[in-house]
């Protein structure tokens, strides 16, 4: 099983030049020790107009930063939300960024899921999750080489090919699934690997997800250098610490920050159930209280060295390839980096 490092987007309620500059900072300081440490790949998310994530509106501006200030780690975006972008720009994009790491990029697309980041195309919204799977492989193939057709400034089509050429002949491709069952199928069918989370399922849950997308991966065509098995890649929250009581007092307050945070993030999309919408601050703390007691019990690496080697070595019976340690949900950077160190000596032994 592979290990990688995921940054998702901590809660932050400061904001200001200097804060996301030291965030910037810190971000680097973890990549190049998950470089140097050995990890397979860095993932980083796209964020727009809210309080999570602030300093993650642009992944290949990000990863293009990453890519010459590490050596051999993997540069995947965790994830691109596909409806808001161009597929020409894109492949383009990204195809700096592939040359700037020699070769070291892979995608996650993502539906996007919140109305407010769709201010940025409002009318790909209600239909974001057929203009997702549809321009997948509209991406191989400009990927690939082949030009392709769009309409122009005159709207006649024009044949255009994306330039720079990237290093990699295909471009590996994950699609982002909140937990549908459907997406996971979608993405056998597609022969891309897919990119889910522990959090908010149960092992059963994760189980007949992995086994429904083995079968849709197994039964599709080949398409452009994917295989049959595909690829699953697992978020996990993350902090190995000494023992799973030092685990409790510091990533406790943190977590639980984080989580309520992205309950508020649910509550003002405008696509939310009623239900949710009308959290108040008090249940939206329960609500955090009790995910967070469960998300200790099964799903995280949160605990203490011989606590997530049980854990990893159960995700490899469930048929997990990867699990993405999702590292900055509030955690200090010393408390980061020593947690990777830990997990670098648990890694080697599995």
């Amino acid at each position: 099983m592979d290990l990688s490092v995921m940054f998702f987007g901590a809660d932050s309620t400061a904001t200001g030049r200097v804060r996301h500059e030291r965030t910037y900072e810190d971000i680097l300081t973890v990549a190049r020790a998950a470089d140097r440490l050995g990890f397979h790949a860095l993932w980083t998310p796209e964020r727009h107009f809210q309080q999570v994530g602030q300093v993650f509106s642009s992944p290949p501006v990000l990863s293009a930063a990453l890519a010459v200030a590490t050596e051999r780690i993997g540069i995947r975006a965790g994830s691109v939300v596909l409806p808001l972008h161009h597929p020409l720009k894109v492949a383009e994009e990204w195809a700096v960024v592939d040359n700037l790491s020699h070769g070291r990029v892979g995608l996650s697309v993502a539906t996007g899921w919140h109305s407010a980041d769709f201010a940025l195309a409002p009318g790909n919204y209600a239909d974001r999750r057929a203009r997702t799977l549809d321009t997948v492989p509209v991406l191989r193939s400009l990927w690939a080489g082949e030009s392709a057709e769009f309409p122009d400034g005159t709207g006649k089509p024009v044949g255009v090919l994306p330039q720079p050429r990237p290093v990699q002949e295909s471009l590996p491709l994950w699609i982002t699934t909140s937990g549908n069952p459907e997406t996971w199928e979608a993405a056998g069918r597609l022969r891309c690997g897919v990119l889910g989370a522990t959090v908010g399922q149960s092992r059963d849950d994760l189980a007949d997800r992995i086994a429904r997308y083995r079968a849709a991966c197994a039964a599709a065509p080949d398409q452009r250098g994917t295989d049959a098995h595909g690829r699953v890649t697992l978020m996990a929250h993350t902090y190995v610490g000494a023992d799973d009581a030092e685990v409790r007092r510091l990533a406790a307050a943190p977590l639980k920050a984080y989580l309520a945070s992205y309950l508020r993030q649910t509550a003002a999309n405008r696509t939310a159930d009623a239900g949710t919408a009308a959290l108040t601050e008090e249940k939206t703390a329960l609500l955090a209280e009790f995910a967070f007691e469960r998300y200790l019990s099964w799903g995280s690496l949160l605990g203490s060295p011989g606590a997530c080697a049980k854990m990893l070595a159960d995700l490899a019976e469930l048929g997990v390839d990867e699990v993405a340690c999702f590292v900055d949900f509030g955690l200090g950077t010393d408390d980061v980096l020593t947690s990777l160190d830990r997990l670098a000596e648990l890694k080697e032994s599995l």
